[in-house]
């Protein structure tokens, strides 16, 4: 075979429409071998001389897109040290931008004999691992242009590509469960009826199935065990592991954007699906093992563990660095994703110990001319000490935003001493944010995710029911902030499945009318049960997909005309934080731009957030100057609007403000189902909310006289009939 000396840049394999650069990273290595792995197992290995700054590399003019490949390192092998080397482990290429089949976890994949980790086995592994292949860089992407919408815009739909789509009835049965089942026309106008603007989708970077699960008849569904930083899950693709998947999941791209939708990925820098000491060798280890994971100290045979998985990236190291900052520009370049949610994004943060908001990586972001140009969404927390970082990520990071999903899950299920959090919340979470030149899109706010129960559960169970996980009920989390609304689980009492239906719409009513960016669980708005399970990260099956065909109708469309409020009316979307000033106001001086009003009508003063009505609240929104674009692109003028909560055990009557703040409201929306077609209620007049429910109010305007189009009309005007005569037909067409 020719083999000619090629480029240590960029790193991985790089088909240029002729041959394929091959560059690999190690600084321990002694001699690297690439090893090209035919379609019928034969291995044809090509030793790499060429060394630039510990990047070896050869190019290979007769190599083309679907050739697999892997790596052999010779080096040393003392685990004390913190080096894995074992020329009979065939590694994958962190770069690599395709990967082919999966593990079979044959104990050669380890370094180690079973029963005594101090050993060293030097079984072949070829066999039994995950190839790299190269790929066709080329792709039509039509004019493929990124919707770019603003964060104050956005409404971000959470999913995971297999559980969304493997029970779709319109979807074909070969493209279930893939990234051509997203892109299907039907789930994309499901997403546009919900009014969502962002599809943020849970780990499709390559990832591990782990044998401990599959051994018990589960597998690692939600994906959260990274191997391949640039490749796309190889069982998500409808057509093949070679290749394939890279080009279906651009089209899944080019068609979501055709559609004014943009993809969010959820990655999982912080750690890799190696695992700790007893894990195996199938990448990192055997290349550079203490380039790329944090290791202890004192005894370099262990790895540090901020994420619960058994090891944490090492990004105080600059080619682990690299390889972040290189993932996430492939993406947007080639891929043209739109942003990122990193989970246990507070790992990323322990360049030393602590967790450290301006740590190398952020830093790096910071100054990136293409990551730092996209939405960047922490999960501002892990497992480490002081890992609860909720608020104080850099000013460009958005935040899932744990303390509005407790808060607002407390207030509905009627905890005391939450109105005052509640309505922080509500109002874009000012006390976490605006301290720090942030505005209230920083915060993502959200009541339920992937982690946890969804909506319906929410409602319907007090405890957790994990026993199909295996691990007798532990796993999970226990303390959920969940009411079952009287029973537990399934139940056929006519009033207790009318209280969870209006608690659902509560919380999504909350959720879509806060300011800030919401987040939609998929499935939430149709009612996706997983029977009180709140942690199926290993339940590939029926229990965590989307039942297509058990919608909850009456849900979906309060959802979706919730939606359109808040894509109406940018009172609910401000770009700024609310001040609240005047506090104090001389007669007829401009109103403040938000008011609080207790059940009398009155402006809230300090005393009564702690009073007796503690779980009931008003707030005046004022839109007047609030200047926007609505749901069908026209410039609108806002109006004001009333806003009113009630998580009492029964019945609330609000008085209704003077009218000062309008002189008459129209209820547009009561989760109770009541009074939404009434006529408007005057200034001063009385609102009953029913118990556990909200209502918002608009202030009442009288509708514009539609122009009249008629034939007669036009005939009027062209036979000079003057105006008076044109507006008398006009009213009595």
């Amino acid at each position: 075979m020719e083999v000619w000396p090629g480029n240590a840049y960029p790193l991985g394999a790089t088909f240029d429409g002729v041959g394929t650069n091959f560059a690999l990273f190690s600084e321990v290595a002694e001699a690297v071998d690439l090893c090209l792995i035919s379609a019928d197992g034969v291995e044809t290995r090509v030793p790499l001389v060429e060394v630039d700054g510990y990047v070896w590399h050869c190019y290979l003019p007769q190599i083309q897109p679907g050739q697999r490949y892997g790596y052999r390192i010779t080096g040393p092998y003392d685990p004390a040290r913190g080096v894995r080397c074992n020329p009979n482990k065939l590694l994958l290429d962190p770069y690599a931008k395709s990967i082919a089949g999966q593990v079979d976890w044959n104990p050669a994949l380890f370094s180690y004999n079973f029963g005594d980790p101090d050993s060293r086995n030097d079984e072949d592994s070829a066999p039994h691992v995950m190839l790299g292949v190269v790929v066709n860089p080329f792709f039509d992407w039509a004019g493929d242009r990124a919707p770019k919408t603003s964060y104050h815009r956005s409404v971000i739909y959470e999913a995971h590509v297999k559980g969304l789509t493997q029970l779709h009835p319109e979807i074909p049965e070969e493209q279930r469960g893939t990234f051509a089942g997203v892109a299907h026309p039907a789930v994309i106008s499901h997403l546009q009826k919900l009014g969502v603007t962002a599809l943020e989708l849970m780990p499709v970077h390559q990832f591990v199935n782990d044998g401990t699960l599959q051994d018990k008849g589960l597998s690692n569904y939600w994906g959260y065990n990274t191997i391949g930083f640039f490749a796309p899950q190889n069982t998500y693709s409808s057509t093949g592991d070679t290749g394939e998947q890279v080009q279906e999941f651009k089209a899944m791209v080019r068609e979501l954007h055709l559609a004014g939708i943009e993809v969010i990925l959820d990655v999982v820098y912080n750690h890799t699906a190696e695992g700790n000491h007893l894990g195996p060798t199938l990448s990192f280890k055997g290349i550079d093992n203490a380039a790329y994971y944090r290791l202890v100290d004192n005894d370099k045979r262990y790895y540090m563990d901020y994420t619960g998985t058994g090891n944490t990236l090492n990004v105080r190291h600059p080619h682990s660095v690299q390889l972040l900052m290189d993932s996430l520009r492939y993406w947007v370049t080639e891929m043209h994703v739109d942003g990122f949610r990193f989970d246990l994004a507070s790992s990323l943060a322990r360049e030393f110990y602590d967790v450290d908001r301006l740590s190398t990586f952020f830093e790096l972001v910071q100054q990136d001319p293409v990551v730092s140009q996209v939405k960047l969404i922490a999960e501002p927390w892990d497992v480490g000490p002081g890992g609860y970082q909720v608020g104080n990520f850099p000013p460009q990071w958005t935040e899932w935003n744990g303390k509005y999903r407790d808060t607002v899950r407390d207030f509905w299920r009627g905890e005391p001493s939450t109105l005052g959090e509640f309505a922080s919340r509500l109002t874009g979470s000012a006390d976490l944010y605006e301290q720090s030149g942030r505005r209230p899109v920083a915060s993502i706010n959200f009541v339920t995710a992937h982690d946890g129960f969804t909506l319906a559960d929410l409602v319907s169970y007090n405890e957790k029911h994990n026993e199909a996980n295996g691990e007798g009920n532990n796993d999970g989390e226990s303390h959920n902030r969940s009411w079952n609304c009287g029973a537990e689980g399934d139940t056929d009492d006519a009033q207790i499945l009318t209280l969870r239906a209006r608690q659902q719409r509560n919380f999504i009513a909350t959720l879509l009318l806060s300011q800030g960016v919401p987040m939609l669980l998929h499935g939430d708005e149709l009612g996706r049960t997983q029977r009180g399970n709140n942690n199926t990260y290993c339940q590939d099956s029926e229990l965590s997909w989307v039942h297509w065909d058990k919608v909850d109708r009456p849900l979906l469309e309060f959802t979706a005309a919730v939606s359109r409020l808040r894509a109406d009316h940018p009172t609910f979307r401000r770009r700024r934080f609310f001040d609240g000033r005047p506090v104090h106001r001389e007669e007829g001086e401009k109103l403040p731009d938000i008011v609080w009003l207790n059940p009398a009508g009155a402006e809230m003063v300090p005393e009564d957030w702690g009073s007796g009505f503690g779980r009931s609240i008003g707030v005046f929104l004022n839109g007047e100057g609030i200047n926007g674009v609505d749901s069908r692109g026209r410039s609108i003028t806002d109006v004001n609007f009333l806003l009113y909560f009630n998580a009492h055990d029964e019945a609330i009557k609000f008085t209704l403000p003077t009218d000062e703040y309008a002189s008459a409201w129209d209820t547009v929306i009561n989760t109770a189902g009541e009074g939404v077609d009434s006529g408007p209620v005057n200034a001063g007049g009385t609102l009953e909310v029913p118990a556990k429910s909200l209502a918002v109010l608009r202030a009442h305007t009288e509708p514009e006289v539609a122009p009249d189009l008629s034939v007669s009309a036009s005939l009027a005007v062209r036979a000079g009939t003057g105006a008076e005569t044109v507006a008398d037909t006009a009213s009595t067409s």
